[in-house]
Parts: C-alpha cells; sequence; structure tokens
C-alpha cells in the first residue's frame, strides 16, 4: 500500500478538471499576459473552436499531443483539401537526404498546434518534450500557435507545474512512448513560457474535460 497511495493521491491532484473559480482565474491571468483564451466545454466543442481559427490553406503542423488525439483534431488537420498539413509530408521525407529541409520545415509552420502539461494560475504555460522538435515553434517559430488543454492541468504555482511534469505527465508519456516506439522517453528539455509579446500569436483553448495528460 506504501507504493500504490502516492500514485493514487498524483492522480486525484492532476487528473480531476478544476473548479470553475480557478479556471477563470487562469483565463485572466493568461490573458494579462498575452495569451488570448477561449473556453470549451468538452472535446468535441474544443475540436470545433480551433478548427475555426485555423485558415484555410494554412501550413500546418503539430507536436505529437494526446490531447490532440484525443480531440480527434489530428486526424482532422491530415485530410486532404483545407489544410496544408507537413506531418504527411515530413514523413515521406528522407532524414539522410532532406534533413536540413525537414528542420526547417518543421521550424516555422504557419500554425503550430499542440499542447502543454501544465498551467499556472499566474498564467504561465508549461511543456516539456524528449526532443524538443515543437518547442522552438512553440516558443517563437511559428506565426501562430493554438494549444488544446484540459483543465485538469492547471496547477497554483510554476513549482507545482514541474512537479506535475516529473511525477504524473512524464510517467504517463514514457509508457505511451514504449507502447508506440519501442523506447523511452524523456523530460529532456523544457520550456516554461510565462508572457507573449505578440499580440494574437498564441492561443489556449481551455477545456472543461479532462484531455490527454
Amino acid at each position: 500500500m506504501s507504493e500504490v497511495q502516492p500514485l493514487r493521491t498524483l492522480s486525484r491532484e492532476f487528473s480531476a478538471p478544476a473548479e470553475v473559480d480557478r479556471v477563470e482565474r487562469t483565463a485572466a491571468a493568461l490573458e494579462a499576459n498575452g495569451i488570448t483564451v477561449l473556453r470549451a466545454s468538452n472535446r468535441a466543442a474544443a475540436k470545433r473552436i480551433l478548427l475555426d481559427l485555423v485558415p484555410a490553406g494554412s501550413q500546418v503542423h503539430q507536436g505529437a499531443s494526446a490531447s490532440l488525439e484525443a480531440t480527434g483534431i489530428t486526424e482532422e488537420m491530415e485530410k486532404p483539401g483545407r489544410y496544408t498539413p507537413l506531418r504527411p509530408r515530413l514523413r515521406s521525407m528522407d532524414r539522410a537526404t532532406q534533413g536540413d529541409e525537414m528542420r526547417r520545415l518543421s521550424a516555422s509552420p504557419d500554425v503550430m498546434l499542440g499542447s502543454v502539461h501544465a498551467i499556472t494560475e499566474t498564467g504561465s504555460l508549461v511543456a516539456a518534450s524528449a526532443s524538443g522538435s515543437q518547442l522552438g515553434p512553440y516558443a517563437s517559430g511559428a506565426a501562430k500557435v493554438i494549444f488544446v488543454v484540459g483543465t485538469q492541468k492547471i496547477v497554483p504555482s510554476l513549482e507545482d507545474a514541474l512537479r506535475r511534469v516529473d511525477e504524473y505527465a512524464f510517467p504517463r508519456e514514457d509508457a505511451r512512448a514504449q507502447a508506440a516506439y519501442g523506447v523511452h522517453s524523456g523530460v529532456n528539455k523544457l520550456l516554461i513560457i510565462n508572457r507573449e509579446w505578440v499580440p494574437g500569436r498564441i492561443t489556449v483553448v481551455l477545456s472543461d474535460e479532462a484531455l490527454g495528460f
């Protein structure tokens, strides 16, 4: 029981959607830090909101995201027609001979989609990555960034955000990576966005339904 109880405690702390007052306080803090916030009642609403935000014909890229997968956004983005998704193109390229082109394509898309592992009530976004490939576009490379985030990722402080990454999100991502790719993940690179100074560049779609981990 001594090993099981901490996992249960972490699950209660980090997996339950946040109360309305905490969500409103966090949204206000994000807006004060130059980050647009849109509210969604569930994953279907989050998907509709995001699709409305992406201009037709945009060159769109995304990081690996359980939240985007859960909403069906990944599947929708890679359908032919409305958007120019980069992931299918990148998958068709040869890294040995086209590595430089692949790096440039993925570094500065028109629109970058993704999620984060924690949002603080003081208005900071925290994203961890094994490779760091999505962090550059999140930070400055992409013209626009749209994050879909379940409110269960709201935490009081940056210290709590880092603990959520290490103790809650990482073990689950590590298990997913082993199942999907046969390799371990890692909290190798970390991005903290405290403020966005380009108006309208970053939008967070906050879902009242828990998404991802």
